[in-house]
């Protein structure tokens, strides 16, 4: 007799999301998917069996793992707050998981009301793109409490190739923070670089292959250079309003452990640049683009 696998919900059926639960279904667990405007179409999803529900609270009230993956804090404390919401719901003993980039302060925050109703919490914040998503093979940084972490592990194996555990309630989404300033402000560095050679008339492919074999070889440069060779943007699919966002959060996070963040602030500062100019949705590839076609003006580039 074969153990029953626990019923899993999923609230945010987007670009990460619909991948997730194309994992959780290849690996037989039972899957229930709140109905929202911002999912991705779900023909897929149903005809390999998933369910659907109306309400937060119904879904929150008939799972036994309930996994968020949202865009960022005000939508986690929006769907489990709101009337009708996860913490109106939340079956006792279930547990929450949530998958987005948060602001730590907010999770500890979530993380309590959730035990107060008599759940569970791990906050399980995801790297890499929408593909790995789609092939479970994400990264997944974990925090909570230790024996709830290893006893969601098969759940979390079913769409994630690596897995760490970070510590307590808060601290996954404390070094997704530490993660992404690190990932997006090399990107920008990379961006700005990238803008210089190509207004200096730098050969982009000698431009990268010189990084490559060098001290900018690595992760960003192989996601940029798509871009940068031929302006193509599918090597990093992750939008300026997003990196908006988690370069915001970083910043709140280092304001309020009091730590340095004046190249933070100058980061953001450049996506935030890019998002007005229209490029909110666009992927951060075209950060290059934008630098190449709006050249700062000398007493910037003396300050």
């Amino acid at each position: 007799m074969t153990e029953q696998k626990p019923h899993i919900g999923l609230i945010g059926t987007g670009l990460m999301g619909s991948g997730i639960a194309a994992s959780l279904l290849r690996n037989g667990f039972p899957l229930t998917l709140l109905d929202h405007p911002g999912n991705q179409p779900l023909d897929t999803l149903l005809a390999a069996g998933a369910k659907t529900s109306q309400r937060a609270a119904d879904l929150a009230g008939a799972t036994d793992i309930l996994i968020l993956c949202v865009t960022g804090s005000p939508q986690v404390e929006e769907i489990l707050f709101q009337k009708g919401g996860v913490l109106e719901g939340l079956k006792p003993g279930s547990t929450v998981i949530d998958c987005s980039t948060a602001i730590p302060s907010s999770t500890l925050k979530i993380a309590q009301a959730v035990h107060d109703a008599g759940g569970r919490f791990l906050d399980a914040p995801m790297t890499r793109t929408p593909k790995e998503a789609a092939e479970g093979r994400l990264n997944l940084i974990v925090g909570g409490d230790r024996q709830v972490f290893e006893e969601c592990l098969p759940v979390l194996q079913s769409y994630a190739e690596n897995i760490a555990y970070a510590g307590g309630v808060g601290a996954g989404h404390q070094m997704k923070l530490l993660h992404n300033y690190v990932s997006l402000g090399f990107s920008a560095v990379l961006a700005e670089a990238a803008a210089c050679a190509r207004q200096t008339g730098t050969d982009p492919q000698t431009f990268c292959d010189i990084l490559a074999a060098g001290g900018g070889g690595g992760v960003v440069l192989n996601r940029l250079r798509p871009y940068i060779e031929s302006e193509d943007p599918s090597g990093f699919r992750f939008s300026m309003a997003n990196a908006l966002k988690d370069m915001g959060y970083y910043c709140t996070m280092a304001q309020e452990q009091g730590a340095h963040g004046a190249l933070a602030l100058a980061i953001k500062g450049l996506y935030a640049e890019a998002a007005q100019a229209g490029l909110e949705q666009s992927p951060v590839p075209a950060l290059i683009g934008h630098l190449a076609a709006t050249p700062a003006s000398a007493a910037a580039l003396s300050k």
